[in-house]
């Protein structure tokens, strides 16, 4: 998840961003992994096929280049909280590595720092989310899945009783499962650090644990921020389309889109994506993403994703979905949420797709502007707050930058 200490990243990931790879005899403690302790990460981030297993997507057959036009100055100021905040300050405090700006499909500005750079693939986090929700609605579109008020056990093997028995696909989009969940990564007791296990486990597995899951409240009275939630949404992927998360994206999304870079997810012990957080992509494909979704759905012509799917991933529906309900590690958020896609304070009609150290790909309609940040925070989860974390502070940088434009 992308908005306080410990919830987007999972355990399994963490053991290969940090500072050592571990043995699945090994498990890493938060503290060993060196996330969230005040380490730079900026070196591991843009590596991650050497730290962990993955499997790869090709670039598309026919690499879409945007144009490059009217290249623009950023803002030298941004206002938070009531001050006037350096932009560049921003980009250093953050340890960014990738900002990229398009306004109507075309590059604007275009900046790398640390180790990032147009041909390298950066990890997700949690913007992986948005990602598997876009492919659950093609699935959908296709008529892998008849509707999304059937139960998602209806496709997807489970304990009878646990989680996800009689819980329908939208609840699961929507962070609203009443599945029993902490992300603490310290807590050996906690469900991330479970299912962190069991990704390394042989004869386990990210699909086995969360069908395994128990229960906690009925659904769609709580939004709860759940990594388990999106597993089950990758799991719901491979059982319907019969192909893998990486071969189906390679399909739908990488090639007509047409993503210029090879790309991969990281895989756990089985081969199975982690559909919560494992994506790496360069700035450049991330951004089409983007601009598929501020098209609603259209790429270059072509209907890829449906405009009513767009329309409903990046709206909220429910009070229990509005701006400071959701709840990420015990504490409400100021953000709402749609189909794994975050709205922001204020009802101006863009959305980001969030991920912890601050990744984001921020779409604003109304200003015809999609923005990638991608960054290693070397402050995040080193406390509770926003002052460490500064994920509204993002958005409200990103949000400064289009309405400056």
């Amino acid at each position: 998840m992308p908005l306080i200490k410990n919830t987007n990243a999972a355990s399994f990931a963490l053991r290969y961003v940090g500072r050592r790879i571990f043995k699945p005899s090994q498990p890493a403690s938060l503290n060993e992994a060196g996330l969230f302790t005040g380490a730079p990460q900026h070196q591991n981030f843009c590596r991650i096929n050497e730290l962990a297993p993955t499997s790869p997507m090709p670039a598309s057959s026919t690499p879409y280049f945007f144009p490059q036009k009217n290249r623009i100055s950023l803002p030298e100021t941004y206002s938070f909280e009531g001050e006037e905040r350096s932009t560049e300050e921003f980009l250093i405090d953050t340890d960014t590595s990738a900002l990229l700006v398009l306004v109507d499909g075309e590059i604007r500005y275009e900046r790398y720092l640390l180790t990032g750079g147009r041909e390298v693939n950066w990890l997700a986090m949690s913007v992986s989310k948005s990602f598997i929700s876009a492919l659950v609605g093609i699935a959908f579109e296709e008529g892998f899945i008849s509707s999304l008020d059937k139960h998602i056990s209806d496709y997807v093997p489970v304990k009878k009783g646990s989680a996800y028995d009689g819980v329908t696909i939208k609840e699961v989009l929507q962070m609203s499962s009443g599945a029993r969940w902490n992300e603490d990564y310290n807590d050996e007791n906690s469900e991330v650090f479970k299912m962190g296990k069991s990704a390394l486990t042989p004869g386990a597995g990210l699909n086995r644990f969360v069908a395994t899951m128990p229960k906690e409240h009925q659904p769609d009275t709580l939004c709860r921020y759940n990594s388990g939630d999106t597993q089950i949404l990758g799991a719901l992927i491979e059982r319907t389309t019969g192909r893998t998360v990486s071969a189906y994206m390679t399909e739908k999304l990488v090639e007509p889109l047409g993503f210029e870079s090879p790309s991969y997810w990281i895989t756990d012990i089985n081969g199975t994506e982690l559909a919560f957080s494992g994506l790496n992509l360069t700035a450049r494909d991330y951004a089409k993403f983007g601009e598929l979704y501020r098209n609603e759905g259209q790429w270059q012509g072509k209907q890829i994703i449906s405009k009513d799917w767009v329309k409903a991933s990046t709206s909220i529906d429910s009070p229990v979905r509005e701006v400071g309900s959701p709840v990420v590690a015990g504490h409400a958020i100021e953000l709402g949420y749609g189909y794994q896609w975050w709205i922001p304070a204020g009802n101006k009609g863009d959305y980001s797709a969030v991920g912890v150290l601050n990744q984001l790909v921020y779409v604003n309609p109304e200003k015809k502007t999609t923005i990638v940040k991608l960054s290693a925070n070397r402050k995040y989860g080193t406390s509770n707050d926003e002052r460490t974390d500064q994920n509204i502070e993002n958005i409200e940088f990103l949000r400064a930058i289009a309405d400056s434009l």
